[in-house]
């Protein structure tokens, strides 16, 4: 089955219409975070969002991690996705579904060893997908993407296989890599955000050149 490709770091209007263009299924828009590319203010998350046409998902990046923090910063965009790229330290998933059960709930997992592996299905019960990432959130100034690195995807196969919900496959995924990246992991979507960009841009040269990768699926 050929995945579903999430383009981040959308920093306009113009840039969502684009990547829908090529055939986006998901826009991910950055909130203010602790490093990595493509922060945004809330207040063009927001205009940005009501742009974007159903059925393409509006994923917010949040790095906060307080659940009602979260419920209040999606309240605020109005994104129909929530990616936390954190652990959630204070309050429970069940938040979620109680305050905005029709808010669609994606936890980032970084991908470092073994133990993500359980992290991972752990919190596979709770969510609605997985994205896995290669940050990693134990540095001083935290990394919770936007690394450009790939990770042991060997990992992320085991994960994939037994995940009971969907899982979306980022970091350093780009055009010469991506069909690599499909066959050892399998996942159900694709995330990417630097290497279909040119000076911070997003390129559509860049974005035809992967597309087309991904269609040869």
């Amino acid at each position: 089955m050929k995945p579903k490709v999430k383009i981040c770091c959308i920093s306009s209007p113009l840039e969502a219409k684009q990547a829908i263009s090529f055939g986006a299924s998901a826009l991910g828009l950055v909130a203010k975070m602790p490093s990595g590319p493509g922060p945004i203010s809330d207040e063009l998350i927001q205009e940005i969002v009501r742009t974007i046409p159903p059925p393409i998902a509006s994923f917010l990046l949040t790095s906060r991690t307080n659940s009602l923090e979260i419920i209040e910063h999606q309240k605020t965009v109005n994104s129909n996705v929530i990616q936390i790229v954190d652990a959630l330290e204070t309050g429970s998933y069940d938040d979620f579904r109680r305050e905005i059960p029709a808010i669609k709930i994606v936890q980032v997992i970084h991908v470092v060893d073994e133990k993500s592996l359980d992290a991972a299905l752990e919190i596979s019960e709770k969510v609605d997908a997985l994205l896995l990432d290669s940050g990693n959130p134990n540095l001083a100034v935290k990394e919770l993407g936007g690394t450009g690195r790939v990770h042991n995807w060997a990992i992320s196969r085991k994960i994939v296989e037994q995940s009971k919900v969907p899982v979306f496959l980022a970091g350093g995924l780009k055009t010469e890599n991506v069909r690599a990246a499909i066959d050892a992991v399998q996942p159900y979507g694709l995330d990417l955000c630097s290497s279909v960009r040119t000076d911070g841009k997003l390129d559509p040269y860049k974005l035809e050149a992967f597309f087309n990768e991904v269609n040869r699926v």
